[in-house]
């Protein structure tokens, strides 16, 4: 493993209150060394491996960002996406850490499945992958998952996904199961009867278009479900990609009753809305559903006052013929890793969002809300650092994706920022 010396660039680092142009020293592994910008020479002879300096000038330093949802697709659907081939898209989008849901194939509810994801993510050398365990047997709502097991194979948490618990009995022992194991409840809202079948927001939109709808009360029930049982049992409650100005404000006042809860939203969330439907554009095809102009704003001010403590990219790839259907008949997600960073830069200057505060909802907040040591440039920290042109101009086109999946609405966008390094674990494992 060599030295890596990062020179003159422009330290930003919440988890520290760093915002300053300094140089880094890596070795072994873990930053051991922040110093005044141009103050650390070139690795001499007692340096390791074959050293390396990275000039920064210009450029903005990082924490490597964390991404607290992003499914993989492996295992069960490698014909969509690999670990291998979405780490690699992730370390070249700067995403140094990805977090798995359990609805894999098989489900994530046994220790061995935990343990053939981060063999496979071991082997790919790229991105970290955390995982989720379920949060039922199978996901299938009626019988509690070997919690404790799970933890102890290394889940960061417990989920159900958008499968159903339908009994709330079950789900109350499910959260207090969780709860003496201080394991954190991962929540997708979404109550079961509500959404079934629908594809698109429940406004004039979708009533135009024919399609079957999701009202906003698919989120709001199930949150108001889950906020009870949290209050009652006291575990720790994730909740995540929330997409409507509702959802917020229950978020906002289980926060004012000091409830232990954390929510997250999606970056497309952020800058679409239901009228990118309305030429039937299946890449917009998302679940939950893009809402209306009201709620995305509701979304980027709950983000900006704290309600929304993290962004995510919900990366679900597909390959060409999930999309290639009619609306309501494709599959749900966007491949979202590449564009993870650009969109969320565009919020610095699209709201009163600083740079710090952005930062901090990709890094630190995310690798709090997960429980893992990642998100900060602190010394002794494992070096898992992002640099990125926050100035640079470019168009997204298939082929600047490295994911398999293609399927994104941002193709033809012109996005501002590129990450130029990324550094995992000490080892320089992108430059463009």
């Amino acid at each position: 493993m060599s030295d890596i010396i990062i020179k003159n660039g422009h330290l930003v680092d919440p988890a520290n209150a760093v915002d300053r142009i300094a140089d880094i020293l890596i070795r072994d592994g873990k930053i051991v060394q922040i110093a005044e910008a141009n103050s650390l020479s070139t690795p001499g002879p007692e340096a390791k491996g074959n050293a390396q300096t990275i000039d920064a000038t210009d450029l903005t330093v990082v924490p490597g960002l964390v991404d607290c949802c992003a499914r993989l697709r492996e295992p069960g659907l490698e014909n969509k996406a690999t670990i291998h081939s979405e780490t690699i898209a992730a370390t070249n989008a700067g995403i140094t850490t990805l977090c798995c849901p359990p609805d894999t194939d098989p489900v994530i509810d046994e220790p061995a499945v935990v343990e053939l994801i981060h063999q496979k993510a071991a082997n790919s050398a790229h991105s970290h992958v955390v995982t989720l365990g379920a949060l039922t047997a199978g996901l299938h709502g009626k019988h509690l998952s070997e919690m404790f097991a799970l933890q102890q194979a290394g889940c960061v948490g417990l989920s159900n996904c958008r499968q159903p618990v339908e009994n709330a009995q079950i789900l109350k022992r499910a959260f207090a199961y969780a709860a003496t194991f201080d394991l954190r409840v991962f929540i997708e809202p979404d109550e079961h009867w509500l959404s079934l079948g629908g594809c698109a927001h429940d406004g004039k939109i979708a009533t135009r278009l024919g399609l079957k709808s999701i009202p906003v009360s698919a989120e709001t029930v199930a949150i108001a479900r889950a906020l009870e049982l949290v209050a009652e049992t006291g575990v720790s409650a994730h909740f995540g990609r929330l997409s409507s100005a509702k959802g917020v404000e229950m978020i906002a006042r289980a926060k004012n009753e000091h409830l232990p809860v954390t929510a997250d939203v999606s970056a497309h969330q952020l800058h679409l809305t239901e009228h990118d439907i309305s030429s039937f554009n299946s890449a917009c095809h998302v679940i939950p559903p893009l809402r209306t102009q009201r709620d995305q704003e509701a979304l980027r001010l709950a983000l900006g006052n704290g309600t929304i403590d993290a962004i995510c990219s919900d990366h679900q790839p597909h390959n060409i013929d999930a999309k290639q259907a009619p609306f309501a008949s494709t599959e749900p997600g966007i491949s979202a890793l590449e564009t993870f960073l650009p969109l969320c830069l565009r919020l610095t200057q699209q709201t009163s969002l600083s740079m710090g505060e952005l930062i901090n909802r990709i890094t630190q907040a995310p690798a709090d809300i997960l429980g893992i040591s990642a998100g900060t440039l602190s010394p002794d920290s494992i070096a898992d650092i992002c640099i990125f042109d926050g100035e640079e101009d470019w168009q997204l086109t298939e082929d600047r994706l490295y994911s398999h999946g293609k399927n994104t609405p941002f193709l033809g966008w012109n996005l501002q920022g590129r990450v130029k390094h990324t550094i995992v674990g000490g080892d320089l494992l992108f430059s463009d």
